[in-house]
């Protein structure tokens, strides 16, 4: 019944990993290796960090909760999450609690109101606990929606029933890494000074960014750019809130296109109720070779922050999905990857959350007067044309602006096909983009000659 089938061995073995690290001391084996943690979540935050942190890494355990925290220089935040041994990759409540009470903790050791967004800006972590009949909300079901620790039917003395309640898991989280965190800030003064300059340098740099992006923002609305940019959902018309928003969101999905011509294509043929469409202008800057305060002033970037909505929190993504749609010619892919850098580098809990996608577009139409097949490699034409044997005309689509609106349809409707884009937590961000979008030209070209595949079928294709 299922022909072809294959194991993702680096998803078994991050589970089998992940199961080691939750229950300490117990051995498993994949295929003859074994897999055993002593330190638990410790060792989990400590053998995944891509990047030195900058003090030693806080680790608390407690009844039914484990905890690990610590800064790096990266941005964004890297907490991973688990709910009864379930990685929840989307996070809910738990980690909800867990970031408000870093932000929390750490304002009220320092006494001072520092925001949020700068307390945890390069956090690495990780939380675990344990609750009862736990339940995760989302089709892949990785986010816990529980709101209490235990619920269960009770009796009363007249025979009626009602529900018994545990604590909610936010005041759960919350006493729990307020007390022992401060605790610990106590008990380990050398780190205080070391935590409180990154707060300190996260704030300044926030605050002079923003400054930046809000008179970006009022020079594009003035100019009405941002309109001309964006082609948004139905669903985002005028904010107006959703009857089932978690089952609706799972849905959105905003095409970042290349150019006019693909964006007036897609724009034509999409769900206009879920599927947004982000026009780009030309190639955006290169993220990994400049400042912070130089990827702020682009125009491009600034409004491709807004339409996204994370200006302030990843959880204000307005979309489920972020497709990113350029030609397969060589223009394309270097937009392609001038894009992935910059969420790469400023907002990689969109990638590691599962949210950023590559759309596949048929690179060949063949086509005879009984039949027409869209192929999406070399091995699918050769295929198409030995299913169609005889008349055969084939197309080679360079651009997606080649591709008609009524073929189109079908490349972003049920048929669509989306490569996601993963991010490993071990993986090392400014090593990847070193390689891929640094200076070392030669070291590049070494590895695409090495690395590179015949297509010498596409020189005789019929254009």
């Amino acid at each position: 019944m299922f022909e072809g089938y294959s194991f993702h061995m680096d998803i078994v073995e991050t589970m089998v990993k992940n199961y080691s690290y939750l229950k300490k001391g117990l051995t498993l084996v994949l295929n003859g290796v074994p897999y055993k943690s002593e330190n638990g979540l410790l060792d989990l935050v400590t053998e995944n960090m891509a990047e030195k942190p900058l003090y030693p890494l806080i680790h608390i355990e407690g009844p039914d909760i484990e905890i690990v925290l610590t800064h790096g220089n990266s941005y964004g935040e890297n907490i991973s999450s688990f709910v009864n041994g379930q990685n929840t990759r989307d996070g809910g409540t738990h980690l909800a609690a867990y970031r408000e009470a870093i932000a929390k903790t750490f304002k009220d050791f320092f006494k001072k109101d520092y925001k949020p967004e700068d307390v945890r800006q390069g956090v690495v972590g990780a939380i675990a606990i344990q609750i009862q009949e736990p339940i995760f909300e989302g089709q892949t079901k990785t986010k816990l929606g529980s709101t209490y620790m235990w619920e269960r039917q009770v009796k009363n003395k007249d025979g009626s029933s009602a529900i018994d309640r545990g604590p909610t898991i936010r005041s759960f989280v919350n006493d729990f890494v307020s007390k022992n965190l401060d605790n610990y800030l106590h008990m380990h003064l050398d780190i205080v000074p070391v935590i409180e300059k990154k707060i300190k340098e996260s704030q300044a740099e926030r605050e002079e960014i923003a400054g930046i992006q809000k008179k970006t923002r009022e020079r594009n609305k003035k100019a009405n750019v941002y309109n001309r940019k964006l082609r948004d959902c139905r669903i985002h018309f005028n904010d107006k809130p959703l009857k089932n928003k978690e089952d609706e969101r799972e849905k959105t999905s905003i095409f970042i296109t290349e150019g006019d011509s693909a964006s007036g294509t897609i724009t034509k043929v999409r769900n206009a109720n879920t599927q947004a469409v982000f026009s780009l202008r030309g190639k955006p800057i290169n993220c990994f070779k400049e400042s912070r305060k130089k990827v702020a002033e682009n125009e491009e970037l600034n409004l491709l922050v807004s339409a996204l909505g994370v200006e302030e929190d990843l959880d204000d993504l307005r979309y489920n999905n972020i497709i990113v749609a350029t030609d397969a010619d060589d223009d394309g892919m270097h937009i392609r990857m001038l894009v992935l850098t910059f969420i790469m580098k400023y907002y990689p809990d969109l990638i590691r959350r599962g949210h950023v996608h590559i759309l596949q577009t048929p690179l060949f139409r063949v086509h005879n007067k009984k039949a027409t097949r869209y192929c999406y490699s070399i091995d699918e034409k050769e295929k198409a044309v030995k299913d169609l044997k005889t008349g055969v005309e084939i197309t080679r689509f360079k651009g997606l602006g080649e591709i008609s609106s009524h073929e189109f349809v079908d490349f972003i409707g049920e048929k669509m096909r989306l490569d996601p884009v993963k991010l490993a937590d071990e993986e090392s961000i400014s090593e990847i983009m070193e390689f891929y979008m640094g200076d070392n030209t030669a070291e590049r070209q070494r590895f695409i000659m090495e690395n590179l595949r015949s297509e010498e079928e596409l020189e005789d294709v019929n254009i």
